[in-house]
Order: structure tokens, then sequence, then C-alpha cells
């Protein structure tokens, strides 16, 4: 990994220019702002995808420019160029000081589109050649594993992001951000996948004692899914699974803890500090900081340090996610949430890795407490109200319960409720916490993110969630 200083003076020679002076463009065009910045990243990404034994043209990518931001009160000016030079920074500065003449109350925005240019990067370790042998082997030893499969997809991607930012009272960061994603599919009569990555290089990638756990597991799941049966509809205990399980924390309780909602009134949990959200058992975290997870960095996009945040203690509701802005409005610190997609979005407060503390009962435990219910192993995708925390997922994969015994696979589920109601049903908090994988990817507000989520074995009792089903 890149030194920071070694980081800084890529960026500092983009611009043609030194630290003291472009820490002095920035304090003049940003004088008086109550708060901003200068953000510059480059990115660079590559794509390589083996699908029914062919190799797909490797896509391969460059992305660069900066942003600035300044912030008056509640008003908020934002400009954007993918040009280099101090002299775009210089005449930014005037269309950004333009764009708040006027005193708006809603972000006005002067973006210019990003050209990518193409070319093949060297940063990460291991070439081309021995990447797409890697590809050929998982495919190979998966076909190898059971004559039904029908199909193998296996995709890398792989990004360098460098970001340097500076503030109007001097303040400089910059940090390499590395981000790797594996993505293993296979179909069987029905499909089973499997994603893992993280923040480190790909050289852990190579150990077959990584990627085999992962290809077993999606040639695991597209064999129970084609065997499995209907699912039962109704209210009845629900078990979730740990780790990518805490999808629904994320999407249905997460995003009512952001500032921003918080500030502007629209969340469900406004003013409700100090009051129990959630059983007791429950301990809610976001966590920034956490060695190679993938939504961490050493400091967020307007340059705080990341943390460690607990937002729900014990049921009870003690903290909010903040960006800079979200915490001046309602008189609190910056917790470190300042997220952006990219140099040409503005930041907002966004989750990074959002978990639930582990509980004291083991998952078997759980399950033979149940008499009747189901066990989600693998939930789906969704959609949830993120001011209400109404959501409804689709399960990939899910057991039925019977007397405490898993009595065959389901699929055709869908879960159903709100975020709220089901954290005041949990009973039973499993003691095997877990991250997920390395693959989430938050949207919000036309912006996405990587993020971390996990959590461990839980169950919701009946009535906590609707269980849609396609038993008949």
């Amino acid at each position: 990994m890149m030194k920071e200083n070694e980081v800084t003076g890529r960026f500092l020679e983009r611009f043609h220019t030194n630290e003291s002076d472009l820490v002095s463009l920035v304090g003049e065009i940003l004088l008086n702002a109550d708060d901003g910045e200068l953000y510059a990243e480059r990115v660079e990404s590559e794509n390589i995808v083996l699908d029914d034994r062919r190799i797909e043209e490797p896509n391969f990518s460059i992305f660069q420019g900066f942003g600035l931001r300044r912030v008056e009160g509640l008003c908020t000016g934002y400009v954007s160029s993918d040009i280099f030079s101090t002299e775009e920074i210089r005449q930014k500065g005037l269309d950004l000081s333009g764009s708040l003449s006027g005193k708006s109350h809603h972000p006005i925005m002067n973006k210019v589109q990003g050209i990518p240019m193409y070319a093949q990067r060297t940063a990460l370790t291991k070439d081309l050649a021995e990447r797409i042998e890697l590809l050929r082997e998982i495919e190979s030893y998966i076909r190898g594993k059971d004559d039904r499969v029908q199909n193998v997809s296996v995709g890398l991607m792989g990004q360098n992001k460098e970001v340097f930012l500076i503030r109007p009272d001097g303040l400089l960061r910059s940090e390499i951000r590395p981000l790797i994603r594996m993505s293993i599919s296979v179909v069987v009569d029905d499909v089973g996948s499997q994603s893992f990555g993280g923040r480190y290089d790909y050289a852990s990638l190579f150990d077959p004692k990584v990627w085999k756990e992962y290809a077993d597991s999606a040639l695991r799941s597209a064999l129970l899914c084609s065997e499995a049966k209907p699912c039962p509809a109704g209210k009845m205990d629900v078990i979730l699974s740990n780790g990518w399980s805490g999808v629904l924390l994320h999407e249905a309780f997460g995003h009512m803890l952001e500032g921003d909602f918080i500030a502007k009134g629209s969340s469900d949990f406004v003013g409700k500090k100090g009051q129990r959200i959630a059983s007791e058992g429950v301990t809610v975290i976001d966590q920034g900081n956490i060695p190679d997870r993938r939504g961490s960095a050493t400091f967020d996009d307007e340059g705080t340090p990341t943390q460690k945040t607990i937002l729900v203690e014990n049921g009870i509701l003690v903290r909010y996610m903040h960006d800079r802005l979200s915490a001046r409005i309602l008189g609190e610190q910056s917790t470190g949430n300042g997220r952006r997609q990219d140099y040409m979005h503005a930041p907002i407060p966004r989750m990074t890795n959002t978990y639930m503390e582990a509980g004291s009962h083991s998952p078997k435990d759980i399950i033979a407490a149940t008499e009747n219910g189901i066990y989600v192993e693998e939930l789906g995708g969704g959609q949830v109200d993120i001011t209400t925390g109404q959501f409804d997922f689709t399960v990939k994969l899910a057991w039925r319960i019977k007397n405490g015994i898993l009595v065959e696979p389901v699929k055709g589920a869908e879960i159903i409720g709100s975020g709220q109601k089901a954290l005041l049903s949990v009973d039973m908090v499993g003691n095997d916490l877990s991250l997920d994988s390395g693959t989430g990817t938050c949207g919000k507000e036309g912006q996405s993110v990587p993020v971390g989520i996990g959590q461990p074995t839980i169950r919701i009792q009946k009535g906590g969630l609707t269980v849609g089903g396609t038993e008949i």
C-alpha cells in the first residue's frame, strides 16, 4: 500500500502545483464558507468475466477528477471537473461562488461529466494471464464436482482508488483505497451464487482454501434450490442466518438513523434518543475503521476519521450517523459518515460497516427452540421505504422448521414487515456474529457506495414479520 505522502505527491503533480499554494488556493475559494472542501480522486478499475467457458473482453478504465463544495448555512453549492489544473480549480471556484449568490436553499450542481480513459493498469498484484487462469481453474473445479452443472460464470473486479482532499481550515488528507470482488454463479436446474471481496489485493484470492469455500457454497445453493419445495405463507417465527442477513438491518433500520433524514424530520426515529426501538438484546454498531472491510476507510470523504459508533445499545437509541452538515444542524459531532460515490457528487450521511453485536445463544439452540417457522439461509433483493423502514425482501434459500428441526429446503418466499417492529420482536440473538463476505453496495439519492453488513443468527417472533410463500 502506498504511503499517504506518496498519494499526496501524485495529486500535486497532477494539479501542477505544490502543497502550500494549493492549500492557499482552496482557502481563498472557500473564504467565509461554513464548510466545504476540494475533493479529488483517481480510480483505476478492471473487470474480467468468464461465462460458459469463454473469457469476455476484459474492461480496463481510468476515471479521475475533482469536486469543490461550498456550504453557507443550509445552502450547498457543488461543481466538478475532470481537468486537473489550478486554473481549472480557480475557474470552478468562481462558478461555485456564483451558484450561491442567490442564497438558494437547494443544492446547485454544475457538473462536468468525467470521460473514462481506457488503458490496462498494473497497480494490483498478479498479471492478467494469471487472473484469467484463476477463473478457468475455478470453473473447472466446479464442473468437476457434479455432472449436473449446466453453466458456470466467474467474475473478477479490481479497483485502486486514490483519494485526496483539502478543507478550508488547511486539513489535508490522502490515501489509497483498494477494492476487489469475485462473483461465482452456478446453474444446475436453478441458480446458486456467492461473492466475496474487500479492501485488499488479488494475492489472497489465489489461495484455493479461499475460493473453494465460495465455489462449494455456490454449487450447494444451486443444488438445494433445484430440490426446494414451495414455501408456506403466514405469520410464523423467522430465523435469519448470520452474515449477509444483516442487509435487512441495513436497509430497513440503518437508513433511518442517518443524520440527513433526522435533520429533515423524515425518519421515524426523530427525537427518540434514549428510547427503546429494539429488543433488549439488540446492539447495533456502525464502524468504518475495520481493517480490509468493504465499507472501511481511514477517513470519510470530508476528511473526518472513521470510528466505531454505537447506534443502539441493548435496544435503546443512543446516537445517529452524521456527516459534517447534519452534525452542525443538530448540534452534534460528525461520526465520520460523510461519503460520496465519486468526485461528481457531494458527500451525504451514509453507513459504512453496520452490524448487530453477538448475543449468548448458539444457532443450534435457536433452531431447536422453534416449533414452527423458517430458517432464512440466503436473503435476496428487496424494496424498502428508507424513511419508514417498511420492506419486502425475497428469500433465495430457506428451510422449513418443524419441532426444532430443519426438515426441508423451501423457495419462493418473501418476508414483509417494518424494521422497527422486526427488531422489537427479536427474542433470541446468536453468539455467531459474522460480517458479510465483502460484496455490499448501497444506493441512496442516486449515489452508490461500498458497504459492509453483518449480524449473528437471530430469531424474530411470530408476528414480527409476515412470510409470503408459494405453497398451495
